[in-house]
């Protein structure tokens, strides 16, 4: 009998819901796999999983996940074009050396891309940094700034600015609140880089079939 799984975040399944039954999944930055084994479990995905840490491989491997040890920023050449139905890359971007070449890399091995990140732009980062003077900190930013993994943080219109550089489209965008309630954008503005935690976007290469619904 398998055990019992624990409940994914909210984030976490708005991600799973884009993804089909069968398909196959590539995770970057996969953590201890709770997603790809949701998936696995949930949907008959054939998800694999890439992992800096040799504590999150192993947590991986002892579910039995396949999941090998790798680095976003050096790794991905290593997997064909169009090698994947989807890879994800959540909570992870802002913690590559490369953000441009990984988000390029991802585009070139998966036909559809879902990236989830903190939004920098949030009105509580903005406030905070603004009367205390120090990096701020909040729920999905909560590390000291000496010892966060964040390298390259970024606001929701950088990240949009940066899929229109790269030629890459936005078939799919979400809004992460505080408190983890998420909704949908139709058109990422003003407001939603300022009022959003987060995003979640489904990314697609230009000439790429559209997706289901």
């Amino acid at each position: 009998m398998l055990a019992k799984m624990p409940p994914l975040r909210k984030e976490l399944l708005r991600i799973a819901e884009m993804v089909p039954a069968s398909a196959r999944v590539l995770d970057v930055g996969c953590g201890s796999g709770e997603l790809i084994e949701y998936l696995a479990r949930t949907q008959n995905v054939d998800a694999r999983g890439i992992e800096l840490s040799q504590h999150g491989v192993n947590a991986c491997v002892a579910k039995g996940l396949s999941v090998i040890q790798g680095d976003a920023d050096t790794d991905l050449s290593e997997y064909p074009p169009s090698g994947f139905d989807f890879v994800i890359l959540s909570q992870t971007i802002q913690a590559t050396r490369q953000p441009k070449a990984v988000l390029e890399q991802l585009l070139r091995i998966g036909k559809r891309v879902i990236v989830s990140f903190p939004n920098f732009g949030f009105w509580k980062v903005r406030l905070k940094l603004a009367l205390t003077g120090r990096m701020p900190r909040t729920g999905t930013l909560s590390h000291a700034w000496h010892e966060t993994p964040n390298i390259h943080l970024c606001t929701i219109a950088d990240f949009v600015a940066l899929t229109r550089e790269i030629d890459a489209k936005i078939e799919r965008s979400l809004a992460v609140e505080e408190g983890g309630e998420i909704r949908e954008l139709s058109e990422p503005g003003y407001w939603d880089n300022l009022t959003a935690e987060g995003a979640i976007f489904l990314l697609m290469r230009p000439h790429a079939a559209p997706g289901p619904t």
